[in-house]
């Protein structure tokens, strides 16, 4: 893919930004717990989008700052937690001084961005010991029907990244930590579609493209909820962290 197309694909979740925050599942507490391990309270969350990470940061007693190049993506984060700060920017130029944050945190985020540039930026705004966290919730396939949802739906580039080399820090980091946390979402059918539609490649293809694979992703859902109409979808959330030397 091209520079010019991933970054088109990078900023244009805002053009579904109320079906992504309905359909993307949120991040367990214990995976955001080890990711931010010590760190102190101001939190930089970067490419929040609609909030998901901003939330779980924030139970755990912490200030977070929401930064996004998306301004429709933040609108969508404000509505629902007003109280947050947010600031249109991005990983290669964060809107913070330096040496300002105890942790600047990814999520869903780390394989839009330069990850030297990303890397200086951080190393920039952390404080001596605080912590870069990179946190992806991924499908887990090893399920059949999960497998059959993953062959309707082009590979994100999140999955790209963390099913082949993993993610890459460089310096102020020299290695990044990693734990991994399986655990099971119930989500009804409607927001396995708005999950699907959230997608950059959803969002990217033609009308008559989206219509066809949402008929097939509905079809899959009917056939594999409960009585109910929910789903139980099975996730692992891979958990990155590195802190910066003292």
């Amino acid at each position: 893919m091209s520079d010019a197309r991933a970054s088109s694909r990078a900023t244009s979740f805002g053009q579904q930004a109320g079906a992504y925050d309905r359909g993307r599942p949120e991040y367990p507490a214990e995976a955001v717990e080890w990711m931010l391990g010590t760190a102190g309270r101001e939190v930089l969350d970067v490419g929040a989008g609609t909030g998901k990470l901003t939330r779980a940061v924030l139970a755990t007693g912490r200030t977070v700052t929401a930064v996004d190049p998306d301004a429709a993506m933040l609108a969508e984060l404000s509505a629902r937690e007003p109280s947050v700060r947010t600031e249109v920017g991005s990983a290669e130029h964060l809107p913070a001084p330096d040496a300002s944050a105890d942790a600047v945190v990814f999520g869903q985020a780390w394989h839009w961005v330069d990850p030297a540039a990303a890397s200086r930026e951080a190393g920039r705004v952390l404080r001596p010991g605080g912590v870069l966290g990179l946190i992806w919730n991924i499908r887990d396939t090893s399920e059949p029907w999960v497998a059959e949802l993953g062959e309707l739906m082009e590979a994100s580039a999140a999955e790209t990244l963390i099913l082949g080399v993993g993610p890459r820090v460089e310096a102020p980091f020299d290695r990044l930590e990693t734990q991994a946390f399986s655990w099971t979402r119930t989500l009804s059918g409607e927001q396995l579609a708005q999950l699907a539609t959230s997608r950059s490649t959803m969002i990217a293809a033609s009308a008559a493209e989206r219509a066809s694979v949402l008929a097939e992703i509905n079809e899959l859902a009917g056939r594999v909820s409960d009585g109910h109409g929910m789903l139980r979808m099975p996730y692992i959330t891979h958990v990155y962290r590195a802190v910066k030397p003292r």
